[in-house]
């Protein structure tokens, strides 16, 4: 017999799904979303909060991670706080049959923290990989910045570094209460 269309076959469609998420997932996503508390044992805390083993908390975190639910759990640095001020977003033109090769090994250098494949839009546009590149004073970006392109060699068929100008805020998509 088929399902009515709606919440029951939304929650019959969950059920079959390995990322689907249940109401306490739901709540650790939410209280861990604007980052783990600074504790000595983040997990713990946050599992007692919540009423469960902070053991039951990475395990979830764990297989939601696993199957994608979460992209990823990490530090997100402040550069501005840590005197990186001259950061700069730069943009290539690189070979479109090369750029996951040369996006992987740029997004692999220490001082790139974000490395992006992103459409061109020609003629005003050429750019198809995006990368933010960070440093102490200009000099210091620019310093990178050529050792990116003299690592690219002829596959850099151009490049413009953007310099921030204010800080924005910076956060991901958010559960809701």
């Amino acid at each position: 017999m088929a399902q009515p269309a709606g919440i029951g076959q939304m929650a019959l469609s969950e059920a079959q799904d390995d990322r689907a998420i249940d109401a306490l997932d739901r709540a650790i996503v939410a209280a861990t979303q604007a980052g783990l508390p600074l504790v000595p044992e983040p997990y713990r805390q946050v599992a007692e909060a919540l009423g469960v083993e902070a053991e039951e908390v990475m395990a979830r975190l764990r297989r939601m991670l696993e199957s994608g639910v979460i992209r990823r759990i990490g530090v997100v640095p402040n550069h501005y706080a840590l005197g990186y001020r001259a950061n700069a977003m730069v943009v290539w033109d690189l070979p479109d049959a090369r750029i996951a090769e040369l996006g992987r090994r740029i997004g692999a250098l220490e001082f790139v923290s974000h490395c992006y494949h992103r459409p061109r839009h020609p003629p005003e546009w050429p750019y198809n990989l995006f990368t933010m590149v960070h440093g102490r004073s200009r000099e210091e970006t620019e310093a990178k910045v050529g050792m990116i392109a003299a690592m690219l060699g002829e596959a850099d068929r151009g490049h413009q570094l953007l310099y921030s100008s204010r800080i924005l805020k910076k956060t991901s998509l958010r559960l809701g209460g």
